[in-house]
């Protein structure tokens, strides 16, 4: 009986022993895999909190390569514009994103594909405003080579008109007409009416101015007028009642007298006559005919 006790008794205490054991070792196991789990999960967060990291600073250069490409002051098109303001909005909505404190997987994932097609859109939008700049720099080129041409004709023009100016001139200068000889007589009007010549001032009444005309071919055959001026032995330009004001040589002058003569390129004598309204002076007057805005000729008279 004894015996069997004693048996029992180390029986007894070997199973106590293994429990611990098994209970000890499932502390170990359960300890280790919380280690693990610990371990696992810090590891994780450490990878999105790099991930964070390196998507922020692929955000960052996004943003630089966006304003890059519009450092050149190109105008957009409307749809170029309205693409880039949807493409700044993305940044910031994602900055946003990246700032809180902790992402899932599933948002971290999210994110990753917002920043790849962001990429994607900015690389295709810098291509194109690179583009723009060429077809700018195209145009440029061509409105400067069209503006080179424009001041060339325009030059050209300016010289052709220039020329048209002065070779008109000299056509109007070529068809006005010029006197031959002129030849001035003093008379002496009798209350008859019978006109003698005179060379006393006292006894003169009126000047007939006697000339003839240049043959002319380019002329304009028909009536001209004729503009006199006479100045007396003074210096003094008479001035008659109907006298008035004509353009010659480039100058405003006025006239003593006006009539026309009928041009025909004949070779034909013409007279004109001019009465004094007042009295002749002793002295010498000098008559000066103008037709078609130039000097057509003179002649001298002295009256003892």
């Amino acid at each position: 009986m004894e015996n069997e006790n004693s048996e029992q008794q180390p029986r007894k205490n070997s199973n106590k022993i293994y429990f611990l054991v098994a209970v000890i070792l499932a502390l170990l196991g359960t300890n280790a895999y919380l280690f693990f789990k610990e371990q696992k999960s810090s590891e994780r967060i450490v990878t999105i909190s790099d991930e964070k990291s390196r998507m922020q600073t692929e955000i960052d250069k996004i943003e630089a390569e966006l304003d890059n490409s519009n450092s050149s002051n190109i105008k957009l098109s409307e749809q170029m514009q309205k693409e880039q303001d949807l493409a700044r909005q993305k940044i910031a909505d994602l900055r946003t994103a990246l700032k809180k404190g902790q992402l899932t997987q599933g948002q971290l994932a999210k994110a990753q594909e917002d920043i790849k097609q962001l990429r994607y859109f900015v690389t295709k939008y810098t291509a194109d405003i690179e583009e723009l700049k060429q077809q700018n720099a195209a145009l440029t080129t061509e409105r400067n080579t069209l503006r080179t041409t424009v001041d060339s004709v325009s030059t050209k023009a300016s010289n052709l008109e220039k020329v048209n100016e002065e070779l008109s001139v000299k056509v109007k200068a070529a068809a006005a007409l010029k006197t031959g000889n002129v030849s001035i007589i003093p008379l002496r009007v009798r209350n008859s009416g019978k006109e003698s010549d005179v060379t006393r001032a006292n006894t003169a009444k009126k000047l007939r101015v006697n000339f003839t005309v240049v043959n002319n071919a380019v002329a304009e055959k028909g009536m001209h007028d004729v503009y006199m001026r006479i100045i007396d032995p003074s210096g003094n330009l008479i001035v008659s009642d109907n006298g008035g004001m004509f353009t010659a040589d480039d100058e405003e002058l006025q006239y003593t007298y006006k009539t026309a003569v009928e041009f025909a390129n004949d070779g034909k004598a013409y007279a004109i006559d001019w009465t004094n309204p007042g009295s002749f002076q002793k002295g010498t007057y000098t008559i000066v005919l103008y037709a078609d805005g130039y000097t057509m000729g003179k002649g001298e008279i002295s009256l003892k």
